[in-house]
């Protein structure tokens, strides 16, 4: 980790155990940010392998930011009053964080924006007018996964079109990854959830799944109908030719890495494979996009809505603009004969590096822009203006 990593560890006043964590990796301008998630089973291991991800995505991207992430441990299907217990117990404790920006909290696993907001406005503080207005982040976060699931099937000579998709998370990032596959004229042949998982060589009616689940919570999934169960443990070594691992950290492990099937991995989760078998994997010819990389988009997607594009837009981009991006650095990968992850950190921790220097260096333009910037968050500057001033440093910074 970076020099400015630090863990806090949340405990309940009253003595009833540990509440979550937020984890630090690194700083711009004595600031960090990434999402805060509500799940049963959130560990401190996992928030700093989180935090580091972020720390890369915003060196890949080129956007000034620290890289943070927090968790609250609670039950995301709990009633919405449980829910907002929990996270409010969490704030009260993490408040000097939350005022001082060291850590801002955006939506994650379990969380929306309109939970953090309320979160934030239980302990007293206040929520600029444009800040937690967007809603799309999974969709983002399945456009990037998708994007660079099509530049490396494209590196592989894979055509997407009637290929075998097995998506690993079936929630707010899996479930419309799968129709942009489904579109694309992909079969998705199996999906898995928390609670249970569904295969079906044929290709699963995505739209089907995805009502069933709305209708009767992750575990209806497995009701008859709509295809053969299987074990959620067991949907990455579905046969299939490409693998999108959406759902918890080091899910796919040194031990499995010789079982899987597929030719393309396109993490949509943070941190979903060990080290050791990323290795193993391109050892063996899969090609595997980074987390970081693969799923930028909620992070990419979120500034550009905060700029004022509109949701076709950022999906545009994200196909136009990011996928031949992914495809250069596998590109450049192939060509230095180096694992994908390898040339990806190093870039990413370069372009991190100058863009913290920059933000951190004192000057009048650098202030004007981000007394304008405090100013539209407020809501005193027309979103028209800015989307349109931004269109410029998005092409830049991500082209």
């Amino acid at each position: 980790m970076t020099t400015a990593a630090r863990t806090l560890v949340i405990t309940s006043p009253s003595g009833a155990g540990e509440l979550g964590a937020v984890c630090i990796d690194s700083t711009v301008g004595g600031c960090a940010r990434g999402g805060l998630r509500l799940v049963p089973d959130v560990t401190t291991r996992e928030l700093q392998l989180a935090a580091r991800v972020m720390t890369l995505k915003y060196g890949f991207l080129g956007l000034p930011q620290g890289g943070a992430k927090a968790g609250v441990v609670g039950d995301p299907e709990a009633p919405p009053e449980e829910r907002a217990d929990r996270l409010r117990r969490f704030a009260e404790a993490a408040a000097p964080l939350f005022r001082s920006r060291a850590y801002v909290p955006d939506s994650d696993m379990g969380t929306t924006g309109a939970d953090i907001q309320a979160m934030l406005e239980a302990v007293g503080i206040r929520v600029a007018r444009r800040a937690y207005r967007g809603g799309r982040s999974g969709l983002y976060t399945a456009a990037t996964v998708f994007a660079s699931a099509r530049a490396a099937a494209a590196a592989t000579g894979l055509p997407i079109a009637g290929c075998r998709v097995a998506i690993e998370g079936f929630g707010r990032v899996g479930q419309p990854l799968a129709g942009m596959f489904h579109r694309a004229g992909a079969r998705v042949v199996a999906i898995s959830t928390r609670r249970a998982g569904l295969v079906n060589p044929r290709g699963l009616d995505v739209e089907a799944v995805a009502a069933r689940i709305r209708a009767g919570g992750d575990a209806a999934v497995a009701e008859a109908g709509l295809g053969d169960p299987i074990e959620s443990a067991g949907l990455k070594f579905v046969p299939a030719d490409v693998l999108c691992p959406c759902a918890g950290h080091e899910s796919i492990t040194l031990g499995d890495a010789d079982a899987i099937e597929a030719r393309v991995i396109s993490c949509g989760a943070n941190s979903p494979i060990t080290p050791d078998a990323e290795r193993r994997l391109w050892e063996r010819g899969i090609l595997c996009v980074p987390d970081f990389v693969a799923n930028a988009g909620g992070v990419l997607g979120g500034t550009m809505e905060f700029a004022g594009w509109r949701t076709g837009e950022i999906l545009d981009f994200c196909d136009h603009r990011f996928r031949p991006r992914v495809a250069a650095l596998l590109e450049e990968a192939r060509h230095s004969g180096t694992p994908v992850r390898g040339a990806a950190e190093a870039f990413a921790l370069r372009r991190f590096a100058e863009v913290k220097r920059l933000a951190e260096q004192p000057s009048w333009r650098r202030g004007g822009t981000q007394a304008a910037l405090a100013a539209y968050r407020q809501g005193w500057l027309p979103g028209r203006l800015v989307r349109r001033l931004s269109s410029e440093y998005f092409n830049r910074r991500v082209g």
